[in-house]
Parts: C-alpha cells; structure tokens; sequence
C-alpha cells in the first residue's frame, strides 16, 4: 500500500524517464547496466529469482544527472549482459529514509525476498555547525519486502543511530545480509562503520581535499546476528590492527570452496582514507578484500588486503550466489570524489553503469580469481584469429571480447586511438608493471581526466579484455588482475601488438 509521496515520486519519475527522447546517445553501453536518464551507483539487492530471472536493483537518481536523493532503480536480466530497466521501485517517502534510500542486499527466504537497506537523514542545520559525521545524520536500517522483485510491502525500521555501538559516528551503512547457520538458524548481518579514536588528530590531506575531516576515525565493520530478522544484535566489530582509512563502505561477506581446499573466507569492503605510498597513484577510494581467518562472528583475524579492481572505475562491489552456485561479483563502473568525469554521457542526460557481472574462485592460498560471466561467450561473433599483431575498427568493435596468451616480448594494446594498455619493462625507480594509459588527460578527451593506472607485474601468462561502447574492462593472468576504466573514444577501433602471441577476438551483438 503505497502513501501520496510514494505516488507522487513514483509519476515524476514515470515522466522523466518517458521524457528521454530519441537523440542520439553515441556513448550508450551495449552490456552494461544503465539509468535509462540522470545518475546511477551502487549496486543492491542483487538475486535470482526461482524461474532464473537476475534481479538487480541500484542507487538512481533520475532527475539530476549529477546525483541527488537517491531511491532504488530495478532492472532484470535473464543472461547477466541483456537488461531490461523496470521502474524506480523504492522511493524515499518515509520519516526514516527522506534523504535517500541508500544501498543494502537482498536475503531471499520462506518464498519472498528481504531487502534491507540504510535510510538516511540529514538534519537541517540551524547554525549549530553539523557536521554529518558525529552530528546531524541519521544512519537507519530498514527492512521491506517483496514476493515478485517489482512490489514490495511497507517498510520496517529496524534500527537507528542509538543502536550501533556508541564509539561509532553517524556513518553506519550499507547492510549485507546472509544465513549463517543451515538450513534456518541465525542470520547475520555486516555493515560498513566509521568509528571516533580519542587521540590527538593526525593531518589526513584526502580528507581535508575532499571535507570529510576524517581525523582520527577509523574504519570497521560492525557484525550483526537474528534470529527472526527484526530484533538485532552486535556480535563482533572487525578491524585491522593498524589504521587502514576512516571509513569501511559497502561490506559484504562470503565463503568460497578452492578446489581440494578449506573455503577461503571473504571479507569485502571499500576503505576511504589509505594514504601514503602505492595508495598515491591509485584511486581516491578503493575497493577490495580481506581473506578472513576464524569465525567472522566471533574470534578472527584479517590477511592481505587485495585490490578487486587497480584501473580507474571500480566501486561498491556486492555479491550474490547464483542458483547453479557460482558467486558473482557486481561493481558500479565509477568513483566517488574522484578528480575525473563523464562529462561526454552527462551531455546525454545520463551517467555511470554498472560492470560486467564476474565469477569469482578461490585458490589455495586464500586469494580470489575473477572473470567475466561466462554467459558472455553467448554474445560473441564470428573469430578473428591473429599471431602478433591485430587491427579492427568499426561498429564490430563498438563491443568485443579479446584473449591473448602468454606474451615474453611484451604487449600493447590501443583502444580507439585513446587508450594505451601496455606491458612495460622496469625502470629507474618503477617495476615492470601492466600500464592503462590515456593519451590526453585533458577533461575534454576521451578519459574525461582520466590520466594512468599501473599495477607490478611479473608477467602475462594470459588476458582478457571485454570492451563495450565506453569501457573498459581487463582481466590479467586468469583474473588475478583486473583494471577496468570508462574511455569515450570518438569512434570504435582496436589495436594490439603482442610478437608472437596467439590473439583470439570476437565481436559481440547484444540487444535491448
């Protein structure tokens, strides 16, 4: 049963996206979720229905192509790559969430689907001096389900500011939620934090940069455990020994079987704040993993942190167990704060999609592979083959799929004239390294500002890049390695010299 509000947003949203008109959209994905107008991020809600249809449901503000309140956008696919856009179907209509419905997962259970998500709040400030962090937010967890993934039921709140642990700011989001016991024992449930250490503050120049006055603060994730859904509890607050940024967006938690091997541990999380060293030349924000040793919900220990993603555009990552088993890992194809746009979708009327679904496996010592999903073969065209060297161009190549193998000499390769993926000797001062590069760094070219990114590398035993009309996406020594990055070449070419290296290159036809 839906409120005036409810109605209301709901038919100015109808309107606004029935307003796009049939303009040329040059910059349009082929196998990318996107807002059909205005502005999309995280991912949430992510599931597969009983009849196999995938449900995934993501941050949209359709009336401001810069962003703005955010509410639920929803779309279905039943490939992973084809989406067909549904409608804005959580809106922030409630004393709870009217500042935004913010991101959260979904937990099918007892033939209907649980999202949960955080509501948020900002008080008005009266000149008292808030600062959204320790005062003047409220961080709430809302529940609210739906039996089709299209209509939900009314919302419950769950939890406000005055539950979570009272050394924490105002900045408690993003909650995942799995079973942890079979087959209906206690759930669990994981949300990002940023807690308050009572020392002197040390100088923090990305937060200062971006007006986060992030201090001290310390990022963590805060456990929760039900036994029925509705009533809460903490259970365990995991953290690294040392300081590793102010803030812990977007957690989530899984379990993957390696072959022959214990399940490697996953704890999954996007650290604001990691400063100093190789953390300079890479993004403003990350996104990542900790493989976890022990009982998340109790006694446990952080190993590495890996990065899911070393290019330009890579975010709030959630994942989902498909019904055959796989997990599959989702990412927003963007960067908060970041210092580079999208200024050529912008002047579209739209901004950011989301990545292209990945598989993920474990290996035996605890780190995690990722590739495309493998309903993309299903895509692909005719083959092109080639030994050392390769030239497309054309409306094929608007969208490909690429496999090379194991390159001694080097290898190169060119997107559109603008892009540069190379792989580099060592230098003075630098490794060897697998080098994205754009060729103008100027906020009118093809990278909107975007400039490089480059990761040590050993070697290339194999890669693989998925490009699509503005992306793209590589996949380094069966995923070890990933670097995606949106890239709006004027027109569709690609280029790759790699001496004596089998190139295997497939266009690919999706349709709307």
């Amino acid at each position: 049963m839906s409120n005036a509000l409810e109605r209301d947003l709901a038919r100015l949203v109808r309107e606004r996206e029935e307003a796009v008109t049939a303009a040329p959209a040059s910059f349009r994905q082929h196998m990318h979720l996107m807002p059909p107008v205005g502005w999309l991020n995280d991912p949430n809600g992510l599931f597969q229905a009983d009849d196999g249809v995938f449900h995934a449901y993501f941050q949209y503000a359709p009336f401001d192509v810069h962003g703005g309140v955010k509410m639920w956008g929803h779309a279905t696919s039943t490939d992973l790559l084809t989406w067909s856009h549904d409608r804005c179907v959580l809106f922030p209509d409630a004393p709870f969430d009217v500042h935004g419905v913010y991101s959260g997962s979904a937990f099918a259970h007892d033939g209907r689907v649980t999202m949960f998500y955080t509501g948020n709040v900002k008080e008005i400030d009266t000149g008292s001096g808030l600062d959204y962090v320790n005062a003047g937010r409220e961080s709430n967890t809302v529940a609210v389900d739906t039996v089709d993934g299209s209509t939900f039921g009314p919302k419950r709140l769950l939890m406000t500011n005055a539950d979570y642990p009272s050394d924490l700011t105002c900045h408690v989001r993003d909650p995942k939620v799995w079973r942890a016991d079979a087959p209906a024992g206690r759930c669990l449930m994981v949300q990002g934090a940023r807690r308050r250490v009572d020392e002197a503050p040390r100088p923090s120049s990305s937060a200062a940069q971006h007006g986060v006055g992030a201090g001290t603060d310390e990022g963590e994730v805060v456990v929760f455990a039900s036994d029925d859904l509705a009533r809460w509890r903490v259970v365990n607050r995991v953290r690294t020994s040392e300081r590793f940024g102010f803030m812990w967006e977007c957690p989530d938690y899984f379990e993957l079987t390696a072959e022959g091997e214990a399940p490697v541990k996953v704890l999954s999380v996007c650290p604001q704040g990691l400063e100093g060293g190789d953390w300079e030349r890479r993004n403003i924000y990350q996104a990542g993993y900790f493989p976890l040793a022990g009982d998340i919900s109790g006694a446990c220990e952080l190993g590495a942190f890996h990065l899911w993603d070393a290019g330009f555009d890579y975010y709030a990552p959630q994942s989902f167990e498909a019904r055959d088993g796989r997990r599959i890992l989702v990412g927003w194809l963007g960067m908060p704060d970041a210092p580079y746009g999208n200024d050529q979708t912008v002047a579209e009327g739209w901004q950011h999609c989301l990545a292209l679904p990945r598989e993920l496996t474990a290996v035996s010592d605890g780190t995690v592979r990722q590739a495309p999903v493998r309903e993309l073969a299903g895509l692909r065209g005719t083959l092109i083959s080639a030994r050392g060297e390769l030239a497309v161009a054309g409306d094929d190549a608007a969208a490909f799929d690429l496999e090379v193998g194991a390159c001694a000499g080097g290898f190169s390769m060119t997107v559109g004239g603008v892009l540069t993926v190379a792989l580099l000797p060592a230098e003075e001062g630098l490794p060897q390294r697998l080098e994205m590069r754009f060729t103008d760094e100027g906020r009118s070219g093809a990278g909107c500002g975007r400039a490089v990114r480059w990761e040590a590398l050993e070697e290339i035993r194999n890669l693989r890049a998925v490009g699509d009309r503005s992306s793209l996406e590589v996949f380094v020594n069966d995923g070890e390695l990933c670097m995606s990055t949106r890239v709006y070449a004027p027109s569709p070419s690609l280029a790759i010299e790699a001496p004596d290296v089998r190139i295997s290159y497939w266009p690919l036809s999706a349709h709307r």
